[in-house]
Order: C-alpha cells, then structure tokens, then sequence
C-alpha cells in the first residue's frame, strides 16, 4: 500500500504520518512506501518502508506528490480560517484549486489504469453557520459564514462528486476545532482555544478574545489522528453519494476547558486575561456549537475523549517538545 499526505509538513499531517510509520499498516494491509508534501519539505519520520518529501504549490500539484500506485490520500492542505478571510485570493488558490489539482492527479492515476485512491479530506465545521443556539443533526444544511467554510463546502462537493464519476473514493471529515495544538499560534480564527491551555501551561500569559460561557465544539489531537486513518480504512459502500462526514466532538464552554486545565494543573487559569476581540469572535461564533454526529458513529468513528484527558494528553505528549520547539529548555 502506498500513501501520499499532503500538507505533511503541518500539525496533523506530521501526526498521521508518526502513526503510519511506527504501525507499518493502514486497515490491515502493509504500507510499502509514503509520500510526503507541504510549501516547505516535510521531516520524514523514521519508517520501515521508503519515505519521500517533497514540496511546491498544492495549487500545481507536482505528478511525484501522488505518484503512480498510491492507494490512499490525505488531503490536509490548506490556508486556515482567519487567514482565509484576510487574504481571499490566497484561500481560494490553496482551499479550491489545491483541490481541484488533487481531483486531477487522482483522474490521472485512474486513466493510467489504476485504482481510484481512497482521499481522505478534512474539512471543517465551519462550512456550517448557525452559531451558539445550534445543535446540527447529520442533514444540516451547510450555510457558510466565512470565506475558509465556503471553500470547504464546496471542495466537499467537488470531491463526492469525482467519486461518482469514478476518479477517487473519497470521505470528507468536517474537523471540530482541534484542541490542544502544540507549537505556536497560527492564524485560524480560533487558535485561541488551544493557547488558553497551551500558553499558561507553559507559564505564558494568554488572551480570550470571547466569553467564559462561548460554546464551542472540539476534538483532541488524538481522535482526529484516529478518525483520519479510520476514514482511510473503512467500507465506504454504506455513504452512498454523501462523502461527508460531522464528527463525534465534544460541545464545552470555554470556562469548561479553563476548568480542566485547573484540574490538571491548579492556578494556571489565572494566566489568561479577558480581552474582547469582536473580529474574531465573529467569525468562530458564527459556528455551530454542537452535532449530533450520529452518521460517523454508526460508521464506526470512536467519540472524542473527555476534556481533562484531553488536556492531560497535551502534558504528556507534547507540553515538553513545545517548549523546546520555542526554546524553552
């Protein structure tokens, strides 16, 4: 089996990439080699199988980021959510015709005589709109209130709609907000929800741009690896035309998380100030705030963990690798 990861270079196309390497397997079969590919060359993880890392514009996707053979594909690349809204040319470059790129790469593979490769594609719940009242069962309609949620609305369609002429299998995962993300701020919208748990657990001060009681809903680093690979691996044959997937989240309030972080490590609340931004809180409110998400449960997708585990993951898997990444210790 190969694999190609695009967007291997960030957050959770590194993770995935860890986890195939250190298994060696995706659904039960060997993986015989992996391609990785991101604006900047990806580090390639220790493997027992051949790695390659390349890099360029997902925009005029290079032949060798999904070469001749490759049985699945993780599409992760993308401008996130504020950065999106700033710089709209930008987002539509990566966001759409990033994909429009994947779509001819698989048409390409198909017309040379091979299978059409399982894409696994993550999209976001930002498609939606609907706000804090909101609780979206699986026949939502998607309403963006952004321009990042209108391109993944309409790259999902793109996508189920190449996996009805034949050209890819794809499976479309509408990512909650991931939480807790290592490293340094980015620029989508709602970084901050990690950086109210990341920055005072590092014994920075932090800003919340929204209030104690803003409902918002996650999924940690370890179930969004998890939920990725079960989508590269599962029987497709029960999604029929709707490649498109809500995840089995977790609907919390933002004094929740503060909560669970104080549980973890007492007192570390203390080092996030109420600072109103009404910009962002525009964008990530327009979110809905939670989903029933019954569709992937039935398909097999685990339910996220609880929130003090979720904040214990990030101290014992990634609260010391951020500090030295920032230089720290």
């Amino acid at each position: 089996m190969k694999i190609a990861i695009l967007g291997g270079g960030g957050f959770l196309g590194r993770r995935v990439a860890d986890r195939l390497a250190a298994t060696g397997t995706l659904g039960g079969r060997m993986i015989t080699g992996m391609t990785l590919f991101d604006i900047a060359a990806p580090p390639a993880p220790k493997a027992g199988f051949p790695i390659d890392s390349l890099c360029g514009d997902i925009a005029e996707l290079p032949e060798a980021a999904i070469p001749t053979g490759t049985d699945v594909v993780f599409h992760l690349a993308a401008v996130v959510s504020a950065a999106a809204e700033a710089d709209y040319d930008l987002g539509r470059r990566v966001n759409m015709r990033g994909t429009d790129a994947v779509i001819d790469a698989c048409r390409r593979l198909v017309a040379a005589g091979g299978k059409p490769p399982r894409v696994v594609f993550t999209s976001s719940i930002a498609s939606f709109s609907g706000g804090q009242s909101a609780t979206l069962d699986d026949s939502a309609k998607q309403v963006p209130a952004n321009s990042y949620g209108a391109q993944k609305a309409a790259a999902e369609l793109f996508l189920a709609d190449a996996t009805r002429r034949g050209f890819m299998d794809a499976v479309s995962l509408r990512l909650p907000t991931i939480i807790v993300r290592p490293g340094r701020p980015n620029k989508a919208a709602s970084s901050f929800f990690s950086g109210i748990v990341r920055e005072p657990l590092l014994g920075l001060p932090a800003e919340l741009p929204v209030p104690d009681d803003f409902k918002v809903w996650v999924g940690s680093p370890n179930s969004a690896v998890a939920w990725l690979i079960h989508a590269a691996a599962m029987d497709t044959a029960p999604m029929g035309l709707d490649r498109s997937l809500n995840l089995p989240g977790l609907a919390v309030t933002v004094g929740q998380i503060l909560g669970a972080m104080d549980q973890v490590q007492q007192g570390a609340s203390a080092l996030v100030a109420r600072r109103p931004d009404p910009a962002i809180a525009d964008i990530v409110g327009g979110w809905p705030a939670s989903f029933t998400a019954a569709r992937a449960l039935a398909l097999g997708f685990r339910p996220n963990e609880g929130l003090v585990d979720v904040v214990r993951a990030f101290v014992a898997d990634d609260l010391e690798p951020t500090r030295r990444d920032r230089g720290m210790s």
